[in-house]
């Protein structure tokens, strides 16, 4: 039993020990951090920022907006004749141009009919000859009668007998002459159906879409390829009620696509829709983007960074200077080697610069770099900005 209370009071006594070591510790620690405090009595380090002033200047307003882009200029070619296709000669991705053949329509029947109207012009031509042959003899038997009328031959009845055949003959020959005028124009209009039994492309661009192949039985409401022409884009965007006024157009925006990374597009405002969308209270706003690299594909998705008319002259701070403490927006404000957190209204931002609206007079020193590490009351080192 002796043995075993040795033991018990030497582990007593390691532990004990080892509290006190603990304790030692402790109590070091806060003397040492309890050192001189400075002269605003906090204890607390300068923390180095950079500031500078808020100014009045120039800004511009703008709006972003989304949209997806399409070919300025897209035809969705349909036949203008029924019947079987016979070949198509262009795929998705192909190149046309204006007036070429893209694909062809069995035109057998047309051809028939073509030759019967043919044919029935022939005759017709042939029996206007034939009364105009006719009206001439007559006329030339009206001369004579009128001859031996004078010389007491005939009788005046028989003269104008001859003159109603010459009336006759002239209402044939005009009649023959019509129907030569509507045998042409029958024949003129089945060679255009003839000529429209060849698919030609509208327009110079791409094949973004083929519908059907060789074979399918087409009619005027069948869709056959849809040809983009690629070299201008444009993108429609709504624009809100309350900015629409101060659009016009010309006005030039900034197009920013995902599927082109790390390059601005120049953007125009070409149109500006006179109605409102009356779910939305938005109106469609197209802008048009050049794209004469033929990089931008049909539907890509677009952002739209548009330039207002608006300019006006405001109070400015840098982007880097607002900070947020909780759901309320403000700058650090420098006062003497401190900083006091000052709740501010801002409005646009353009680029690097943010409008403020109220809270903040001009000429107020508020901290730019650093200002997000800092709390009220901090003490701070103004350095100057690198460059300087």
């Amino acid at each position: 039993m002796n043995r075993r209370k040795k033991i018990f009071m030497i582990v007593a006594i390691a532990l004990g020990g080892l509290l006190l070591f603990r304790l030692y510790q402790q109590l070091g620690g806060n003397a040492a951090s309890a050192g001189p405090k400075g002269p605003g009595g906090s204890g607390s380090r300068a923390q180095s920022v950079e500031a500078t002033v808020s100014e009045i200047g120039t800004i511009r307003e703008r709006v972003s907006l989304v949209g997806s882009l399409r070919a300025k200029h897209q035809v969705q070619v349909t036949p203008r004749v029924s019947g079987r296709l016979l070949e198509i000669r262009v795929d998705r991705g192909d190149t046309v141009r204006t007036g070429q053949v893209i694909a062809r329509i069995e035109d057998d029947e047309i051809q028939q009919q073509v030759h019967r109207a043919g044919a029935s012009l022939e005759v017709s031509r042939a029996s206007a000859v034939q009364r105009r042959a006719e009206l001439k003899s007559v006329e030339m038997e009206y001369g004579r009668s009128q001859s031996l009328e004078r010389e007491g031959i005939i009788s005046s009845e028989q003269s104008e007998q001859v003159q109603t055949r010459v009336e006759v003959a002239k209402a044939q020959l005009n009649l023959a002459e019509a129907q030569v005028a509507q045998s042409e124009a029958s024949l003129a209009e089945l060679e255009i159906q003839l000529g429209q039994t060849e698919i030609k492309s509208p327009l110079t661009g791409v094949v973004g879409e083929r519908h059907v192949d060789p074979g399918a039985l087409v009619t005027s409401n069948t869709p056959m390829v849809l040809i983009l022409a690629l070299t201008k884009m444009v993108t429609v965007v709504n624009v809100p009620e309350r900015d629409i006024h101060k659009i016009q157009v010309g006005n030039l925006a900034t197009v920013v696509v995902d599927a082109v990374p790390g390059e601005e597009l120049a953007g125009r405002v070409v149109r500006i829709a006179p109605i409102l969308d009356p779910q939305t209270r938005t109106a469609p706003v197209e802008i048009e983007v050049p794209n004469p690299s033929q990089k931008l594909k049909a539907e890509m998705f677009a952002r739209v960074d548009l330039n207002l008319t608006t300019e006006r002259e405001t109070l400015l701070i840098p982007r880097d200077s607002l900070v947020y403490r909780g759901n309320r927006s403000g700058v650090f404000v420098v006062e003497s080697d401190k900083v006091r957190f000052q709740a501010i209204e801002t409005g646009i931002a353009e680029e690097d610069r943010i409008e403020v609206l109220t809270g903040l007079p001009e000429g107020t020193t508020v901290v730019t770099r650093g200002a997000n590490l800092l709390k009220n009351g901090d003490t701070v080192q103004i350095l100057q900005p690198e460059g300087d």
